[in-house]
């Protein structure tokens, strides 16, 4: 899946001379976490979080009584707390690479650039959204772990053994186990009235299930 289908589309921007204070009544209003700054014609200049906006709050607080802490946060401008050179992306960037900047960076936003527009942004919460959607957790199923080795044609021989029984497979994914080089989880999502009948073939056909948290895995490692 690519950032441009699932990017916001209807952006919130504000130009650069905006105060801290009518930022911060744009982000309530809008129940948003980020705004992107832009000049008169569109151009990206920056963005700025309620977590920035925060931060400056909280800078002056320690010296400031309320009312002068308005009276500032009401000359301030975003120009001046903004983050710029921000890290953008295209639309055709995948939701997995999308998440690898965000995390690398320590950022939790960016702004989808195509070409020089400005045409979209995308959260770590859509991306949350999207990775819950692709493994199902949302649906109506029943999840079962598996430890396997690392092996060409794993996959499908767990999917042999369900086929045969006539169950199907809603979502599948994988990750390494950090302790035991070349064994990674598999995780499969079936509909929850086949969750019983598939863990039993996939026990038939040699597989171990792990049901629930195990501090020591060697007893459901493959071979063992």
């Amino acid at each position: 899946m690519y950032v441009g289908t699932v990017m916001r589309t209807e952006l919130v921007t504000i130009p650069p001379d905006t105060t801290l204070l009518a930022a911060q009544d744009t982000l309530d209003k809008k129940q948003i976490n980020h705004l992107l700054v832009v000049d008169g014609d569109g151009e990206l200049l920056g963005i700025v979080s309620d977590r920035d906006l925060k931060k400056s709050w909280a800078s002056s607080a320690t010296t400031l009584s309320k009312n002068e802490l308005m009276y500032l946060l009401d000359q301030v401008t975003v120009a001046s707390i903004m983050a710029k050179n921000t890290m953008t992306i295209a639309p055709g960037t995948t939701i997995e690479r999308a998440a690898l900047l965000m995390n690398q960076n320590r950022i939790n936003a960016l702004p989808v650039l195509d070409g020089e527009e400005l045409v979209g942004i995308i959260t770590s919460s859509d991306v949350i959204t999207v990775l819950l959607e692709a493994i199902g957790i949302e649906k109506d199923s029943a999840r079962l772990t598996v430890l396997v080795k690392d092996r060409v044609g794993v996959i499908s021989d767990i999917s042999q053994t369900l086929r045969e029984q006539g169950i199907n497979i809603r979502s599948l994914f994988t990750w390494p186990e950090k302790g035991h080089p070349g064994v990674y989880y598999l995780v499969v999502r079936v509909p929850a009235a086949d969750g019983e009948k598939a863990a039993s073939s996939l026990k038939t056909a040699g597989f171990k299930i792990l049901s629930q948290y195990a501090k020591n895995l060697d007893p459901y490692l493959p071979g063992n």
